[in-house]
């Protein structure tokens, strides 16, 4: 079994998926940089007991990390409850990508791991839309290679940004309204950060398409894939393990290298 640890700014996503790529378990946890390498690992043998998960299987681990303070400190959480050094992706590790921008030396490595599993698994020019803490909308070309893309404010940055700086607009959960042209405060705020978010990412989509020639598969991850995309006017493939494909796609790349 290999461990695949997605790290985001709120949150920590662990697949395990076996030899075959077949991801039987995910597992999440909050990203919280105050922790000790031996807080993460309790916290990750407790989880790991909840679900059923043995940390003896674990043959292999890949980590992804937009968060260099706990990067490190998790490598060694796993190092200590498996006895492993993990795969972190960065500059040298062969992920098979073309990245075709200004410096690729500062591409995240989560746009790499998500692209990684388009190119592999979706037909191209493709379009990776990534609902998490920041929004991202990334591309691979016709010919397969990661060409850039485009960052906006996530939903949860958005709804936090209105309700902090009004006043009269309280905290609520962000789901669909109960009409479209809502009738009061709450339903308002839900339609406009539903329908908003979804037209804003109509337009990036329709722009980036006449650039690609006016035909793109596009694919949502993250955690708020599905509550956003299906009120988006363009056809949108959700792939809730599109990071934990591209990972272990990753990790199979580089133990191959290894061995030879």
């Amino acid at each position: 079994m290999i461990l695949a640890i997605d790290t985001g700014n709120t949150h920590i996503v662990m697949g395990c998926i076996s030899e075959s790529g077949e991801i039987s378990e995910i597992i999440r946890m909050e990203t919280n940089q105050s922790k000790t390498a031996h807080e993460y690992a309790a916290d990750m043998l407790q989880i790991f007991s909840l679900v059923g998960v043995d940390p003896g299987r674990i043959q292999g681990a890949v980590i992804s990390s937009v968060v260099p303070p706990v990067t490190i400190t998790l490598r060694n959480a796993v190092r200590m409850i498996t006895g492993l050094d993990a795969l972190i992706l960065g500059a040298g590790v062969k992920t098979g990508l073309d990245i075709a921008i200004d410096d690729p030396g500062t591409i995240a490595p989560d746009f790499v791991a998500n692209a990684v599993a388009a190119k592999e698994y979706y037909k191209h020019p493709c379009i990776i839309v990534d609902l998490g803490t920041a929004t991202t909308v990334t591309v691979v070309d016709a010919r397969g290679r990661y060409i850039g893309g485009a960052i906006m404010p996530g939903v949860d940055i958005s709804m936090s940004a209105l309700t902090s700086e009004t006043s009269l607009l309280p905290n609520i959960e962000i789901e669909v309204p109960a009409k479209t042209i809502a009738s009061n405060t709450i339903d308002s705020m839900k339609s406009g950060i539903i329908y908003g978010s979804a037209g804003a990412l109509d337009g990036v989509i329709d722009r980036f398409k006449e650039v690609l020639g006016g035909q793109a598969t596009v694919v949502a991850t993250g955690s708020l894939a599905q509550t956003i995309c299906p009120h988006c006017r363009h056809e949108i493939t959700i792939e809730e393990d599109l990071m934990m494909k591209g990972l272990f796609l990753i990790w199979k790349k580089n133990q191959i290298r290894r061995r030879k």
